[in-house]
């Protein structure tokens, strides 16, 4: 009788903004750091730092290093750069990074949206009538 694999879980935060994706796997607690990648290390332009190809070049290359870890499933934590003035909608390298891991065999289990959002707070720019365009 074949013995069952025993099976450890990892989480991947995913930090995709319009300028870069960050990759960064951790252990549960999420004291551990055990791989990091971003698009930025993968490709040689910076116009392409946040293209959903570099994303999945990234992610491949931190799985590899969580496979070779033991990890055998990973919780995902999306993140946009949010706050009073940036973007609350995550970059293109979010979904693409998401689709590679799980390519290269890792289970995926909670896929969570971790957005840092104002309660309040300061003032945000643009002005009293707004950002005219």
């Amino acid at each position: 009788m074949k013995k069952p694999r025993q099976e450890r879980w990892g989480v991947v935060h995913i930090y995709a903004s319009y300028n870069d994706t960050i990759i960064h796997i951790t252990d549960i607690s999420g004291s551990e750091t055990l791989a990091v990648a971003s698009g930025g290390m993968v490709v040689k332009s910076n116009r392409m730092e946040n293209s959903p190809t570099a994303a999945m070049i990234a992610a491949k290359r931190v799985a590899e290093q969580a496979l070779d870890k033991g990890l055998t499933g990973l919780h995902v934590k999306v993140r946009a750069p949010g706050g009073h003035n940036g973007p609350n909608n995550p970059g293109p390298g979010a979904q693409a990074a998401i689709r590679a891991l799980s390519r290269m065999g890792l289970r995926i289990g909670l896929i969570e949206d971790v957005t840092p959002l104002p309660h309040g707070g300061c003032r945000k720019k643009g002005g009293r009538r707004g950002r005219r365009v």
